[in-house]
Parts: C-alpha cells; structure tokens; sequence
C-alpha cells in the first residue's frame, strides 16, 4: 500500500535513504545530514508538482515512493524514484517480494491515480539488478552520460514508461 508521507515518517526516511545499500545505489551517494533532510521535507512539502508517499507492507512502512517533475496539462509526465528500508526487508526475508510489489504499486499510482502518460527515471549504469528490474516492468532505457557527483564519476542511464506499454496485473 501507498500513503501520502507526512511529518511523523521524516526520521524513518532519512534512516532508509542513509543505508549503505541505498547510497551505493544513488546519485548522491554521502550521508545526508539531518539539516539537509529538513531542508528537503519542506522544499518538497510547499512544491505541487512533487508527491512523497511510503510504501506500507503488511502495516509496517518501509520505503519511500517520490514522484517529481508532475506535469498534469498536455502530455502527462513524472519524474520518480524509491528506496526501500532494505536493512529491515532483509531482516524479515521480504526483499524481493516488497521491491516487486512496490514497483507494481508506485506504477500503478502513476498511471491509474496520476494519469500519466508517461513515467521516466534515472538508473545508475551498475546497478545491473534494478536495470533487470526495471526491463520487466517495461521500462526502456536511454543514451547514458555521465556525471560527477559527490567526488565520484557515475554513468546515468534515463529510463521510461510509456502508458501503453505498461504491464498489466
């Protein structure tokens, strides 16, 4: 299930965002300050054209859901991404079975609850699991570049989704 986030999930995002795991497998791969977290929150809070929900499975949240970039007139489009708390989710055995559920529902919400036509994102070159991921449901990935964050060189793949390519349930 997806939820709006609200003020009482902040910690708990920040927390996820923060494992190693994640960061390895982000564009900005250092620790995020608390500071730089409320930052976030409250520019994400006062902007429409994002929405943060958390991923809630079997009534214990565990991971985030950020559509961005939400254009609603002519051609619908967003930005999106999620991580997952994958500390706990490995703890409990329930990795594999939450990551397709959550991109089954954050999918989902994207074209049924946002209307879009079409979803787009962004992969790191080596992370060749979510890349595997991502060809199942679909989505079809773009001419790499590259960039230099956090003092490391990393390659971007964009990926897409378009409304009449998604796979149905």
């Amino acid at each position: 299930m997806l939820r709006e986030a609200t003020d009482d999930d902040v910690h708990l995002m920040l927390s996820w965002r923060n494992q190693d795991v994640n960061r390895q497998v982000s564009r900005t791969s250092h620790e995020i300050t608390p500071a730089e977290h409320a930052a976030w929150w409250a520019q994400v809070r006062a902007d429409p054209a994002r929405q943060v929900l958390v991923y809630v499975r079997e009534q214990v949240p565990c991971g985030v859901v950020t559509f961005f970039d939400l254009r609603l007139d002519g051609p619908r489009t967003a930005g999106w991404g999620f991580y997952l708390d994958a500390e706990g989710l490995a703890a409990r055995g329930e990795t594999l079975p939450a990551w397709l559920e959550v991109m089954r529902e954050a999918v989902d919400h994207a074209f049924d609850v946002l209307a879009l036509d079409r979803l787009d994102g962004e992969v790191l070159a080596h992370n060749t699991v979510v890349r595997q991921m991502n060809r199942r449901f679909r989505f079809v990935e773009g001419t790499p570049r590259r960039e230099r964050v956090d003092g490391r060189e990393i390659e971007i793949l964009p990926i897409s989704l378009d409304r009449d390519n998604r796979r149905r349930r």
